[in-house]
């Protein structure tokens, strides 16, 4: 009763979305503009400032892109359990500050990086000076406030902006809609341009001046973010849902021994908190021995409201079903991060191939930045979508009867089989490139690397765009199908979710690369991943990864098949959405 009062005496939070929209998106906008572009050129710089060769600046990328990713889970439970969404993500704009701060500082100060080869090209045996065990360390701490920011940025972003506005209206439902456009919106624009215009600075005008200009973004960033304090709403922490989690699994443990009922669906504990935000979920048959954890014995004890008096001893059907949604998603998430292996090169390797094309722009002098390819994929995921949703879908609903025109799974599985034909279309480009570079008069020697190849760098595109078509459909397809198969009070751990798969699929490219790198012979005297691609095989190694994922399409459709998505008991959305209410404060 008391527990009753007080939520009903809640003051309403003063919800300003349209207001407070300009600064969350200003936040947005700024750090992507500040980090994309750095990372995106990141083996460049890598490669010609700190002289690592191909290999291991492709490693250590993967790794910080693999730990950004995996650090997310670390974001998501400090900010549910202890700090808040507004709390986050003011510590982490923070830290990315400080760490484009400490990387612009490795560019501009000449103690801090490795000196300039200024006499490889009339000494060409002399190799390089690496960077000292000081010039790394300062570089990696760098690394790790960045890390630190992108851990809290990236799980807390899109769900910070939806706070702002009240979801029990019709125009804030609106706005939460509008939000999320602006949102894409912004976030393309800042990929378009970091990969342009920044990347474009950083390679052929100044390092300095080209890291500078991000880490003024994020100063930008964290101005826009502060300067609003006053006016956001701010989602207090409810505490770990892992913690359910793992009672569930312990009391499942300590009665493993006991006998199902007959008729479960009747005789298992069934209480439903009230003040939950999570739907209520239908009793199912799939990963049985989770069930026992709902069966009441003489010891358990229940509480005057029908709660369990302890959680450790005794759990209900909607918290056993919870479990089961998280358990669900585990094998189509395995098959998800085998099909990330294919993102994560076609952000390193395309580099490696531009710098040895023609990557002049039309017969003038002025060359494409060798990262600032990646634009192509990034354009045609922005052009794709609005055909996709506007134009596909309509027709797809014609066909199928389905709203959404083809399920969540479908359309992760057209996204995986695009992604095999990614890795053939690159393997046929990459060795015409080679082709051309070996059999007929080249455009000169890159800096540190073999022949370019008088094959155009447009050759690219096509690669490029497939790759951008299939994240269309796998990764935007995962996003969707993690934000609704998860329990509701775990959508932010959904994200991190994603990102974790991110993370060690960045970690088993990283595995994959060392090994064919040590591994295969061509000739006896090289491998398929030289430094000279010219000398190497690079479409072999993209042929193996197509082969790899054929393998893990077929194993997609088998999980694909065995799925069976969450069942919620029919419910008023509006009673739902007041439950998600109770939860905010205006602090």
């Amino acid at each position: 009763m008391e527990k009753n009062e007080i939520s009903s005496t809640k003051k309403e939070p003063n919800y300003r979305g349209v207001k407070a929209m300009p600064f969350v998106i200003g936040n947005e906008t700024f750090e992507k503009l500040g980090t994309i572009g750095t990372s995106s050129n990141l083996l460049i710089y890598l490669t010609t400032v700190f002289h690592m060769n191909s290999i291991t600046a492709a490693n250590v990328v993967n790794i910080f892109n693999g730990t950004c990713n995996f650090g997310t889970l670390a974001g998501a439970f400090l900010c549910d359990t202890y700090l808040g969404r507004y709390k986050t993500l003011g510590i982490a704009s923070v830290s990315s500050f400080l760490g484009m701060l400490m990387l612009t500082l490795t560019a501009a100060l000449a103690n801090l990086h490795p000196p300039e080869c200024s006499t490889q090209v009339t000494q060409p045996n002399l190799k390089c000076i690496g960077a000292s065990p000081w010039q790394i360390a300062f570089l990696f701490t760098a690394f790790l406030l960045l890390v630190i920011g992108a851990s809290g940025i990236r799980p807390c972003n899109l769900a910070f902006g939806a706070d702002q506005f009240n979801p029990n209206t019709d125009s804030g439902r609106r706005g939460i809609n509008s939000f999320f456009n602006w949102y894409y919106f912004t976030f393309t624009f800042a990929m378009m341009l970091s990969l342009t215009v920044i990347v474009y600075v950083q390679s052929n005008m100044s390092w300095t001046i080209g890291l500078g200009i991000p880490a003024f973004m994020m100063f930008l960033s964290c101005f826009f973010f502060f300067v609003a304090t006053r006016i956001y709403v701010k989602v207090l922490p409810e505490g770990s849902p892992f913690t359910s989690l793992v009672q569930t699994l312990v009391v499942a443990y300590k009665k493993r021994k006991l006998e199902l009922p007959e008729q479960p669906r009747c005789s298992l504990f069934n209480h439903v908190d009230p003040g939950s935000m999570n739907s209520k979920l239908q009793y199912t048959d799939e990963l049985r021995f989770l069930n026992r954890a709902a069966i009441a014995t003489p010891e358990d004890t229940i509480n005057p409201d029908g709660s369990a008096a302890n959680p450790w001893k005794l759990r209900s059907v909607q918290q056993v079903e919870e479990i089961k949604c998280i358990i669900r998603v585990i094998p189509i998430w395995l098959s998800g991060m085998i099909y990330y292996i294919i993102l994560a090169l076609m952000q390193t390797y395309p580099v490696f191939q531009s710098l040895q094309c023609d990557r002049r722009l039309s017969s003038g002098n002025f060359k494409i930045p060798a990262a600032s390819y990646n634009v192509f994929t990034m354009a045609t995921l922005t052009l794709w979508i609005p055909i996709y949703d506007r134009i596909i879908v309509p027709f797809l609903r014609r066909i199928t009867g389905k709203e959404e025109g083809i399920t969540m799974l479908q359309r992760v599985g057209f996204g995986i089989f695009l992604g095999v034909l990614t890795m053939v279309v690159s393997g046929v480009v990459e060795d015409h490139r080679r082709t051309l570079a070996v059999t007929r008069p080249t455009l000169g020697v890159a800096a540190q690397k073999g022949a370019i190849s008088s094959m155009s760098g447009y050759w690219l595109v096509p690669q490029l765009a497939l790759a951008g078509i299939s994240e269309a459909f796998a990764v935007i397809g995962e996003i969707e199908f993690f934000y609704k198969q998860f329990p509701e009070n775990m959508r932010s751990f959904a994200a991190a979710f994603l990102f974790s798969g991110f993370a060690i699929s960045s970690y088993i490219t990283s595995f994959l690369i060392s090994v064919v790198h040590k591994a295969t012979r061509v000739r006896g005297n090289g491998n398929w991943l030289e430094e000279d691609l010219n000398k190497g095989r690079l479409d072999y190694f993209y042929y193996m990864i197509a082969g790899i994922q054929v393998v893990n399409l077929g194993y997609f459709l088998i999980c694909a098949k065995w799925y069976k998505y969450k069942r919620v008991e029919s419910d008023d959305k509006d009673v739902a959405m007041e439950k998600i209410d109770h939860k905010i404060h205006l602090v």
